[in-house]
């Protein structure tokens, strides 16, 4: 298959190419591709033909997203809605990516594709605009939301992925003060590519969540890093509150499976067993660390 992937070199496009490696693959960096910029994006992929378009590109510094709207909808709605009509020109699939955040956290119990969003920031309403756009643009699509994602390459808009700033806040001897009151889903790039490998190779277009199983807050994740790593370090919890953050999180946005399992696409791994091979991936997985995490 002939596949694009817009921002191969960050975090999740970065797994995509190294997970897609059976294909014909155009990689596509900012800012030589920019999808704000559509009539350069046409030319570019309509030039090349593809038979998949998948897009990770996105705005998503939460707490910028609150001071630069306009950015912030640029890229995570109105590219999004560009990108749709090109594919719809071309005839290909085009697959995007949303997020958990697109929830209140008021459910309380794992968000299904079903249940009603509710956006409680600049950053979530710019991802359920782009989601809506989406679907309302071309029917051949997936939408893959998903949750606190860390990988190999890190991430290009943020810098360290939430797990690598742990390690290296450890190794720094620096005090770790992390939210326990917000419960999520960290998710693997690795596994998500995995994922949407197997679901473009369907015609079963679409909203699917794609996270790995399990839930915990990023207090406990942080636990589990240093855990996991043998590191010691200076880590206690604290409130949302505290940190006085200018966009609102949901405490709760935790997604489950359900059209993945029902497509009877692969399971994705509870999220300790994720992290676990992340970090033997990096050589730093501590010996011994079978034993369940406390």
């Amino acid at each position: 298959m002939k596949i694009a992937i817009i921002g191969a070199d960050g975090q999740l496009g970065s797994d995509l190419v190294r997970r897609l490696t059976g294909d014909a693959l155009l990689p596509l960096y900012y800012p030589a591709f920019d999808v704000t910029r559509p009539d350069e994006a046409r030319s570019t992929l309509a030039a090349w033909g593809p038979e998949c378009v998948i897009n990770t590109a996105a705005f998503h510094r939460v707490d910028e997203c609150e001071i630069h709207p306009d950015k912030t909808f640029a890229v995570n709605a109105t590219a999004v809605r560009d990108l749709a009509a090109i594919c719809r020109e071309i005839g290909c699939p085009l697959v995007h990516f949303s997020t958990d955040y697109v929830f209140d956290g008021a459910k309380g119990s794992p968000y299904v594709e079903e249940d009603a969003p509710n956006p409680l920031s600049v950053y979530a309403v710019s991802k359920l605009a782009g989601e809506i756009l989406l679907r309302n643009g071309w029917e051949r699509h997936f939408l893959v939301r998903t949750c606190g994602l860390y990988g190999e390459s890190g991430c290009l808009e943020k810098g360290m992925n939430f797990a690598d700033r742990v390690l290296d806040l450890a190794r720094h001897r620096a005090p770790l003060r992390v939210v326990d009151d917000q419960r999520v889903t960290p998710t693997s790039t690795r596994e998500l590519a995995a994922g949407v490998d197997a679901l473009i190779r369907t015609s079963a277009y679409g909203l699917y969540h794609l996270t790995n199983e399990g839930d915990c807050t990023w207090y406990e994740f942080a636990r589990a890093v240093l855990d996991l790593s043998g590191l010691e370090a200076d880590l206690r919890p604290v409130s949302t509150r505290r940190f006085a953050a200018r966009a609102r999180r949901p405490a709760y946005s935790v997604l489950e499976n359900k059209r993945a399992k029902a497509l009877g696409l692969a399971p994705f791994s509870p999220w300790t067993e994720a992290l676990r091979a992340y970090l033997a991936g990096k050589g730093i997985l501590k010996a011994g660390t079978d034993r369940p995490i406390r």
